[in-house]
């Protein structure tokens, strides 16, 4: 008689998969070149500091090595403003060349900062953008249609033509006209204009309080998104303190808080400018700030500005800025990280002078709402 196999659970204390020492350095190097703005001197610094703490290196593999290496694997460059070209291997430290990450770094940051930000929705694979629209497409629905004249052949479903030129012909001799084909439906998908505009006002760091490299990650995390997932989609990012300006992908992980006040107008009429551009007919603006407007360009070039309290004659451009976005098709969508309850108030106002949408949030879960939004605006306003 055979012996019964008994089965069950083995339970044993989780261990974690071997990690090089470059790999653990450059995982914190990462975050630390994030946060010192790609400045590679100071995050190196606070690495050492790390490593006195923690014990990260050892003595065969010293912070050395692992600049070494980053240089080798073509993630930092050593630049010399007398043209003496690259460094010579072990003069690292003393050469006296500028070093500074590369456009393969710039390319690792903005990947890391999808897969912190997005990483559970990027895994899923979910998302394409349809329009709820059943048509001459290019996105499979599964659902079956008689064929119509200018469908493409790549559509018809062959199994289930073949299977009607059968039953309305009969077995005896094969035969399949136009009546008995089938077309696999399909869904259109649109096209987004997004411009993403990001506060750079002194706000975002005061009280001690880092509000940028959150708001820098969720930038670089949607523009990785959208250059990657929907390439035919186009993201502009500009940036606004008493101005706003442009400023490329590539720059995201340099992007610094100035001593400035906060126009949001500028910023709004900029964006309104770039999208008036784009011929896709889908438009929105998503904005992430946490401070109240506080400074516009006057037309004879000076700057009003108060920073005490909500300017009245500020907000009033602000609210009007709103409504011409709303008369132009283009939402809005506007993420306060801030509490303020005269904050949150004027958002609200502004929210619905534009019949967009606001979040009021903390810094935590910020980018999950955007791409929630970015997919949620881009279905509301397909017609």
């Amino acid at each position: 008689m055979a012996m019964n196999e008994r089965k069950g659970f083995r339970f044993e204390t989780y261990k974690a998969p071997e990690q090089s020492i470059f790999d653990r350095l450059f995982d914190i190097f990462q975050e630390l070149i994030t946060h010192t703005s790609g400045d590679f001197d100071e995050a190196i610094d606070w690495l050492r500091e790390l490593d006195k703490e923690y014990e990260l290196t050892t003595e065969d593999y010293t912070i050395e090595d692992f600049i070494e290496e980053l240089k080798a694997k073509g993630y930092i460059r050593e630049e010399f403003k007398d043209g003496g070209g690259d460094a010579q291997d072990g003069e690292e430290g003393s050469g006296g060349g500028d070093i500074s990450i590369t456009a393969k770094m710039e390319r690792i940051i903005r990947q890391r900062a999808l897969d912190q930000i997005f990483g559970k929705l990027k895994r899923s694979g979910a998302g394409n953008h349809k329009t709820g629209k059943s048509g001459q497409g290019d996105e499979h629905t599964g659902d079956l249609r008689e064929y119509r004249y200018g469908d493409g052949l790549e559509n018809i479903s062959m199994t289930e033509s073949i299977k009607n030129a059968q039953i309305n012909h009969g077995m005896g001799s094969f035969q399949l006209s136009e009546d008995d084909l089938v077309v696999e439906d399909t869904q259109h998908k649109a096209q987004m204009s997004t411009i993403l505009m990001i506060d750079i006002s002194h706000s975002m760091i005061l009280y001690g309080e880092d509000r940028i490299t959150p708001a820098k990650k969720v930038a670089m995390a949607l523009a990785e998104l959208i250059t990657t997932r929907y390439p035919k989609d186009t993201l502009d990012i500009l940036v606004f303190g008493n101005d706003a300006w442009p400023i490329p992908i590539k720059d995201l992980p340099y992007l610094k808080v100035g001593p400035y006040h906060t126009n949001t107008v500028a910023g709004l009429q900029l964006a309104m400018d770039m999208l008036r551009r784009k011929r896709n007919t889908n438009k929105q603006i998503f904005m992430i700030t946490d401070g109240k407007p506080s400074c516009l360009r006057m037309p004879d070039g000076t700057y009003y500005k108060n920073s005490v309290g909500l300017d009245d004659f500020i907000v009033e451009k602000c609210y009007n800025m709103a409504r011409q976005a709303r008369k132009l098709h283009i939402p809005i969508t506007t993420f306060m990280i801030a509490q303020d309850p005269y904050l949150m108030q004027f958002i609200r106002h502004f929210t619905e002078a534009n019949k967009g949408k606001a979040f009021f949030t903390g810094l935590k879960g910020l980018g999950e709402m955007i791409f929630e939004d970015y997919e949620a605006n881009r279905k509301k306003r397909l017609k």
